[in-house]
């Protein structure tokens, strides 16, 4: 952690995490968008390193959770610019979806465990 208390690349892995809801009505858009516009852009950038997108009926609803894995602060703030707190939602994404968090968490990785099987 720095010492603001916020986690830094020496510490390992920063992953952000975002929220978006969309109409269960209309639920491809968000996921569209994510694939087609969002990941072709993360991919270019220094210090990404994975994404994933998952999807979770709530109600009326389809809740998606964007997790973004960074290598550092500095990498986070070159995407999302002078305040890394802020979500960064796309036109099309507001588009695609009913409401979203306007604001992200920042998370470090502290044991990730898998398998082969």
């Amino acid at each position: 952690m720095t010492a603001s208390g916020r986690p830094d690349s020496e510490d390992g892995v920063i992953v952000r995490i975002w929220r978006g809801w969309a109409s269960g009505d209309r639920p491809d858009g968000y996921p569209a968008h994510f694939r087609d516009r969002v990941v072709p852009v993360l991919r270019r950038l220094d210090g990404f390193r994975e994404a994933t997108l998952l999807r979770r009926e709530d109600g009326a609803f389809v809740e998606f959770t964007v997790l973004t894995a960074w290598t550092s602060m500095n990498a986070i703030a070159a995407f999302a610019g002078r305040d890394p707190g802020n979500a960064v939602v796309e036109p099309e994404a507001v588009a695609a979806l009913d409401h979203f968090d306007a604001h992200v968490t920042h998370h470090q990785i502290v044991a990730n465990e898998t398998t082969n099987r």
